[in-house]
């Protein structure tokens, strides 16, 4: 499952966001969330993805610039993992 959809998946489970309103453009303002939503939103992506997301990893504030950042700190830490894997191996 893509970023995207897996996101998607989060704010209609845990945030009661109906699917038809997770455009890319939508801020999150526009779907209704505060910063204390954003921060559970922060904290079940971490969950979902098993990735550690530090504050100013989260660039923009649309749904798109959301995954764009997380696909960054996706492949940041995959690479960090790769890394300290082949230091083990040596």
């Amino acid at each position: 499952m893509q970023t995207l959809e897996k996101i998607k998946k989060i704010l209609i489970e845990n945030f009661i966001i109906e699917e038809d309103a997770l455009k890319p453009e939508a801020s999150l303002e526009s779907l209704g969330m505060d910063s204390l939503d954003k921060i559970d939103l922060l904290f079940e992506i971490e969950e979902k993805f098993k990735i550690k997301i530090e504050p100013n990893d989260i660039k923009g504030n649309t749904l798109r610039e959301m995954v764009d950042s997380i696909d960054i700190v996706i492949s940041r830490q995959h690479k960090e993992e790769n890394i300290c894997i082949e230091n083990r191996e040596e």
